[in-house]
């Protein structure tokens, strides 16, 4: 709305160095408005002319200086920046140029004679200069410096060297060095020579204050004050200051220089008074005073804002600032000073400007100004003259209202100035009633509508540019009834839910439901998955699925119609299992029990009725439930003892709480806490044993789980003795290893029957004492090999495959017979065909089988028992039948679907198993499975669907086996209605699992 031009950037104060003659001054200005600001620049109170000055230009509105004139470019610089709205002034700001010259040229300084023990001030003088001086000295020659102390001072206000006590050793010569901080340039001045005099020694006397401040210093605000004090003496003074108003120094004061510099940072209103200077000797002090006063450049306390006013209302302004001194005010309009005259006036920064017009359209600045500097506050007052115009706040075409309320019709205008207003019922001018208002600002106002104030209302508004109307039609509408309301519900976590929400309402109404839930909408977009609106237009009902613990709480169906907003609540309580009780700890814990105590959880919206306790260690899988001490823990317990557990295991607790609902979550475990240690309980299992070598008794034992075993230091003792001796102690062993499970006695001095009983138990041991014993077991000592060969071995080749082996039993031997091994073998230079066959009890009679066919086999027997096998029979040899030969001469004959086979019969050689019979293998190509058919005759008659290829082979059977198969014939699904025959030649031998192998693969 407000376009005039508002600052951006304002010029500020620029100190440039005078010794860059292609250096550039840039002083900023940039203002903002539409259309973009125009500038104008002055100096030092004249308009600058830009056309015809070559060395200044602007970029944008920035003034650029080249070629830099110390005597035409010094001064004060102020812009202005202009669009159509008005102008506006910028701050002041100064251009200075820092420079130094050079001492005036001299032959000689004159020599200072002073006395030992006098003071002395040596004076500087610096040269014409501009811009901020630092001083030093050098002492005879360059790098030697003057070293301030308590006796030598130089001022920064003067450049002098004060010496306030002379000593031989300062005897020499002095050369002024001067500083500009802002060039860097450095002058020297010439020397100056010291010397002393030969007319004696000067004696004491009291301190003469060379270096003082003045009587009265101003401090501008927030500045740093320094004052400088130093005295000449004999003894040489030492300097200290005060208030005088004895107020202690605060401390941001610091003292420089052994105390001859006070430094004040950020100086304020309380940092001024008198301060004094004290040089004290023996010889007496003197002091210095000075007042230091605060003064502080004006800083607004309120400023002026855009304005928009009509024509002919007033503009009030009022600006405040506040400084030291006082400042006073002016005012300024489109960058020329503003005069009072009959309608404006001007008072202690107020404005007033009575009867506005469209000339006093523009911008205005308050000035602040006292000695220290000037503030600007800026705006723009815009005057608007314009007929009446309800563009931006028409009527509502409709506006309903509820039978029985209070309506109000707003006629607001935009006008300037204000337009007057009348309303209108039709083509009738309403006038004011006990229900109809007609209020200053042009609202109409009807109080208890009915029916009969449905109608079209008008507002019409005029002022002296014109006049304009807009027109609404006011409805009025039956009120809204809830016809049916959700009630407080009670529901289990993971049910579904309905809450009803329904209503009736004028049809001429637009409705609208929402719910909420706790204080928030519901966005069914996001929440879906729960939540869904059912119902239509006159039904707001919220179904709920798949409830959670977290969708207990107030619901609220919101209904909104144009004329009012109805609601109705229900509480949803949802009941859910328990949470996960907390805190899960073990207080007390002994080698069997440990009691824990937990704080509960949630109970969900039903009372906890017990809690379940778990346990897990590294033996279990997973947690099982623990027996507790009481054996129900109820749900108002919150403390319990798990029994039976296990001695010095690792255990884990954790707690599962219930209620009417269901089982909860469960807790989280505690810390894992291990059970005291104690003997063993548990003896070990399945004692037994036997077998082994000559003259060893070999016990066996299932091994102690680790869970079992109740302490570290675990092992076993191992007790026998012969059996039924009942008096003789028991010999025992201890085997200290935890997982074994076998013992071997064997003792070299002491001969162990063979296969002798004895009587043997196991017991376990840990580092707190030995656990009970097994039951006694009996065990056998090892017993000796058989010792004679089996008799009259005799072997019958089968078939190809198969030998039958008859030998005669053995005669009643010292040693136990458990059975017999045959062992076989293909000839001596082929150990990996050597095979083995036992049988277990008096059998004398073995089939061995798997062999190769027309091979001859070597044959041994030995007996055998749990020594191992005695000796070997002398070697016989066999030779096993040759395989049997395939069917050959294979006819077949394909008719419709009925396949006719028909082969030569396979005659047995001698060494061959007669033939017992045929098998026929069919192999459909489709699914490629395999059909067997037997049969004792060299003829067949087969059944095949006409819908599938074929493959036949046919092989014959023995005692002793199959024997190899013929060549396969193929049949065809187009070959039905034929005939064919196979040749008579053999295929190659290859047992049965590779030719039904070779069926399986056998490309079409």
């Amino acid at each position: 709305m407000f376009q005039g031009p508002k600052w951006r950037t304002e010029p500020s104060d620029l100190i440039l160095p005078y010794n860059s003659p292609d250096q550039q001054a840039v002083i900023k200005c940039e203002a903002e408005g539409a259309p973009s600001p125009q500038y104008r620049w002055s100096l030092n109170g004249t308009l600058i002319d830009l056309r015809s000055d070559y060395r200044r230009h602007m970029s944008g509105g920035n003034l650029i200086i080249s070629g830099l004139d110390r005597d035409q470019d010094t001064g004060i610089y102020q812009c202005m920046a202009s669009n159509k709205w008005g102008s506006l002034l910028s701050h002041k700001a100064s251009l200075q140029f820092a420079y130094l010259e050079n001492f005036k040229t001299q032959t000689v300084r004159s020599a200072v004679n002073v006395r030992e023990g006098q003071g002395v001030v040596l004076l500087c003088g610096p040269p014409t200069h501009s811009g901020e001086l630092t001083f030093a000295w050098i002492f005879n020659e360059y790098p030697y410096f003057v070293q301030q102390d308590t006796r030598r001072f130089i001022s920064q206000e003067t450049g002098s060297l004060y010496i306030a006590k002379v000593e031989s050793s300062d005897v020499g010569n002095y050369t002024c060095v001067v500083n500009n901080t802002i060039t860097r340039e450095k002058v020297l001045s010439l020397p100056t020579p010291l010397v002393l005099r030969n007319d004696g020694v000067m004696g004491e006397y009291e301190p003469k204050i060379e270096v003082h401040f003045p009587e009265s210093i101003p401090a501008a605000k927030g500045s740093m004050v320094k004052l400088e004090c130093f005295a000449l003496g004999n003894p040489v003074p030492e300097i200290s200051w005060r208030r005088t108003s004895g107020v202690p120094f605060p401390g941001k004061v610091k003292m420089r220089n052994s105390n001859a510099v006070l430094e004040i940072v950020n100086f304020q209103q309380e940092d001024t008074g008198t301060y004094e200077c004290v040089a004290e000797n023996s010889r007496g002090k003197n002091t210095a005073r000075g007042r230091l006063s605060f003064h502080a450049k004006p800083h607004w306390l309120q400023t002026i804002t855009d304005t928009a006013l009509s024509i002919e209302e007033n503009l009030f302004w009022e600006c405040k600032a506040n400084g030291k001194p006082k400042p006073s005010y002016s005012w300024l309009k489109d960058g020329e000073t503003l005069a009072s005259e009959s309608r404006v006036q001007m008072e202690n920064g107020a404005l007033s400007v009575s009867a506005l017009n469209l000339s006093d359209a523009g911008m205005y600045q308050c000035v602040a100004e006292n000695k220290h500097g000037v503030i600007y506050s800026s705006a723009e007052l815009m005057v608007l003259a314009s007929p009446p115009s309800f563009s931006r706040s028409a009527l509502q075409a409709v506006l309903k209202a509820l039978s029985g309320s209070q309506v109000s019709l707003d006629c607001l205008p935009q006008a300037s100035p204000p337009a007057s207003s009348l309303w209108k019922k039709g083509n009738d001018i309403l006038q004011k009633t006990d229900r109809i208002n007609l209020l200053p600002n042009g609202t109409l106002r009807i109080a208890n509508v009915t029916k009969r104030d449905s109608a079209s209302y008008t507002c019409v508004a005029r002022n002296q540019f014109g006049s304009a109307s807009t027109t609404g039609r006011l409805l009025i509408t039956e009120p809204t009834r809830i016809t049916l309301r959700p009630t407080n519900m009670e529901i289990i976590v993971g049910e579904s839910i309905v809450l009803p929400c329904q209503m009736a309402c004028d049809p001429a109404l637009d409705v609208s439901f929402s719910w909420a839930f706790n204080g928030q909408l519901i966005d069914f977009q996001r929440d879906g998955e729960h939540f869904e609106r059912v119902g239509g237009t006159i039904s707001g009902d919220l179904m709920i699925r798949s409830i959670q613990l977290s969708h207990g709480g107030k619901y609220v169906c919101l209904i909104d119609t144009d004329v009012e907003s109805l609601s109705a609540s229900a509480i949803l309580v949802v009941k859910g299992p328990p949470g996960p009780p907390d805190k899960v700890s073990v207080e007390e814990i002994t080698d069997s029990t440990a009691q824990l105590s937990w704080s509960p959880g949630r109970d969900n919206g039903s009372p906890i009725t017990g809690y379940i306790l778990q346990a897990r260690t590294a033996f279990t899988v997973g947690w099982q439930a623990a027996d507790t001490v009481p054996e129900m823990v109820n749900g108002n317990l919150l403390t319990a003892t798990v029994v039976g557990l296990n001695a010095w295991v690792e255990y884990q607790f954790r707690v599962v709480a219930r209620n009417s609902v269901g089982v909860g979550e469960p807790s989280p475990p505690s810390t894992k806490t291990r059970t005291e240690d104690a003997m063993p309980d548990a003896a070990p299992t399945d004692v037994g044993g036997g077998g082994g070598t000559k003259s060893e008794l070999v016990i066996t034992w299932e091994p102690v789980p680790e869970e079992l075993q109740n302490g570290e230091g675990f092992g076993y003792t191992v007790a026998f003795r012969p059996a039924g001796s009942a008096g003789v102690p028991w010999t025992q062993a201890a085997v200290s290893t935890s997982g074994a499970s076998r013992y071997v006695f064997r003792n070299e001095t002491l001969v162990i029957p063979p296969f002798a009983p004895f009587d043997v138990k196991v017991a376990a041991f840990n580092d707190k004492g030995h656990g009970p014993f097994s039951s006694v077991a009996t065990v056998f000592s090892a017993e000796e090999v058989p010792s004679v060969t089996p008799k009259r071995v005799r072997a019958r080749s089968v078939s190809a495959t198969q030998i039958e082996v008859i030998w005669e039993p053995l005669p009643a031997l010292p040693e136990r017979v458990l059975g017999y091994e045959v062992v076989y073998w293909e000839d001596d230079t082929k150990p990996d065909t050597v095979g083995k066959v036992r049988i277990s009890g008096n059998y004398t009679l073995v089939n061995v089988t798997g062999l190769a066919g027309n091979t001859p086999y070597y044959l041994a027997v030995a007996a055998f028992n749990t020594a191992g096998s005695g000796p070997q029979s002398a070697a016989i040899n066999i030779t096993t039948k040759r395989p049997r030969q395939p069917p050959v001469n294979v006819e077949w004959t394909m008719t419709g679907s009925l396949l006719t086979l028909h082969w030569d019969p396979v005659v047995a050689t001698e060494t061959e198993s007669p033939v017992t019979g045929y098998m026929v293998l069919l192999k459909r190509q489709r699914y490629g499975d395999i059909d067997m058919v037997l049969t004792d005759k060299t003829t067949l008659e087969l059944n095949l669907p006409a819908s599938d290829n074929y493959l036949v082979q046919i092989k014959a059977l023995t005692q002793g086996g199959e024997g190899v198969g013929s060549e396969p014939i193929h049949v065809h699904k187009s070959s039905m209605g034929a005939r064919g025959s196979q040749a008579s030649g053999l295929l190659p031998l290859y047992s049965s699992a590779i030719l039904i192998s070779a069926l399986l693969s056998t490309s079409w």
